[in-house]
């Protein structure tokens, strides 16, 4: 039931793997993971020096949400260069085209950060607009995506500015996001009441993260286990049957 993922350019076997999905699943719908709080930079860490640590790895999630431009990170006063995020952003882009001999189905971002502040959305959006991509909604049906996360009080909230700049870019986009298909939330119980708020004739994304466990990925990732969950009910046969049943036809950001 998975018709679109997306590809954190930045990771090892990233190349490999496209390669493999281009011959095995042909009409899968791949976009880029924006990254910017994981693995290393595809730019050289000199080139992009206020988003990586002294290892040269992107900063950790927590470090970032606390480094947005104009918003001092602890006692660093670290603060994000929207000129590097931008320019390591249309690597990650230019690296998936050169993987894939074709452009991205759309963009979205690791941990959400491309939503996290206005200047950092306005950059996503100005790439989407240079490519001519759609993106994932920054906002959720009914839920804040940023609702774990400590935002400076002084930022601008999401549902205040994401509204305006969509207005202004118009990109393509579905009609509604679901990110509720989530750990203990994942079953196929949730994914019928998610359900029962399509409307006719409209175009929704419900966020999946299905996958194999093995120990590099229980390492790096605290969702883990929950993948093979996911996995089991999104590839049963059952589930395709019935929401064809229910005249939800499946499709892939490429279609849009």
């Amino acid at each position: 039931m998975v018709t679109s993922t997306t590809c954190l350019m930045n990771m090892p076997t990233v190349v490999d793997d496209i390669k493999f999905a281009l011959n095995e699943t042909p009409l899968l719908g791949m976009g880029v993971h924006l990254v910017l709080t994981a693995g290393k930079p595809m730019l050289p860490a000199e080139k992009v020096p206020g988003l990586v640590s002294p290892d040269g790895f992107f900063l950790k999630r927590e470090v970032f949400f606390g480094a947005h431009p104009g918003v001092n990170c602890g006692n660093s006063k670290r603060q994000i260069n929207l000129s590097e995020v931008k320019a390591e952003w249309h690597a990650q882009i230019e690296a998936f085209i050169s993987a894939a001999g074709k452009l991205p189905t759309h963009l979205d971002s690791h941990h959400h950060s491309s939503y996290s502040s206005v200047d950092l959305f306005t950059g996503m959006l100005e790439l989407a607009r240079e490519y001519k991509l759609p993106i994932r909604l920054p906002l959720a049906h009914n839920v804040d995506l940023f609702e774990t996360v400590e935002v400076d009080d002084e930022s601008e909230d999401i549902r205040d500015f994401a509204p305006r700049l969509l207005q202004k870019f118009q990109p393509q986009s579905p009609d509604a996001l679901f990110t509720s298909f989530f750990d203990k939330q994942a079953t196929r119980t949730e994914i019928f009441r998610i359900t029962k708020h399509f409307f006719p004739n409209g175009v929704f994304e419900i966020m999946s993260h299905p996958g194999f466990v093995d120990v590099e990925l229980s390492r790096e990732s605290s969702y883990s286990h929950q993948r093979e969950n996911e996995l089991e009910i999104l590839t049963d046969p059952e589930m395709r049957k019935e929401f064809e049943r229910l005249g939800i036809k499946l499709i892939s950001f490429a279609e849009l």
